[in-house]
């Protein structure tokens, strides 16, 4: 099974949001960022879209979406402060190949380092060699 592992878009400064932090939406990159997702996973297969209920998880992965004629499927497994195993547990309950937007600490959890806002790790969970890390992508401009 492939997981491409999208870290959410740029959405500015978490101190400057008034309000809840799950409804911080994309700054005008973190929408470019997300508009260039479209083409960046252009020739990737997978058959379902995951993402954080948040926002700006949300808004990262919908022009991907609605490219592919997809739904964005919310899990509150991938929330912020949920840790890896939720996430990891939750894709391998899919069992399909499939694309998953979520937080800079789950990403810091699972591949064990930090990675920019609106990159795609692409990763292969197998049984037989556990969770591999085949390819990275930086974030669009």
């Amino acid at each position: 099974m492939k997981v491409f592992l999208v870290r959410h878009a740029t959405a500015g400064k978490r101190s400057k949001w008034q309000g809840d932090d799950r409804l911080r939406p994309l700054d005008e990159r973190g929408r470019r960022q997300a508009e260039k997702l479209v083409e960046q996973l252009r020739d990737a297969r997978f058959e379902r879209i995951l993402s954080s209920p948040y926002v700006r998880c949300v808004q990262t992965v919908e022009p991907l979406a609605k490219a592919r004629g997809l739904p964005v499927e919310t899990d509150d497994s991938l929330e912020e402060g949920r840790g890896a195993e939720a996430g990891l547990a939750l894709f391998r309950r899919t069992g399909s190949d499939l694309v998953a937007c979520v937080h800079g600490d789950l990403i810091e959890e699972v591949l064990g380092e930090k990675r920019r806002k609106g990159s795609t790790t692409l990763l292969e969970i197998a049984p037989e060699r556990g969770l591999v890390v085949l390819d990275y992508a930086e974030p669009a401009a």
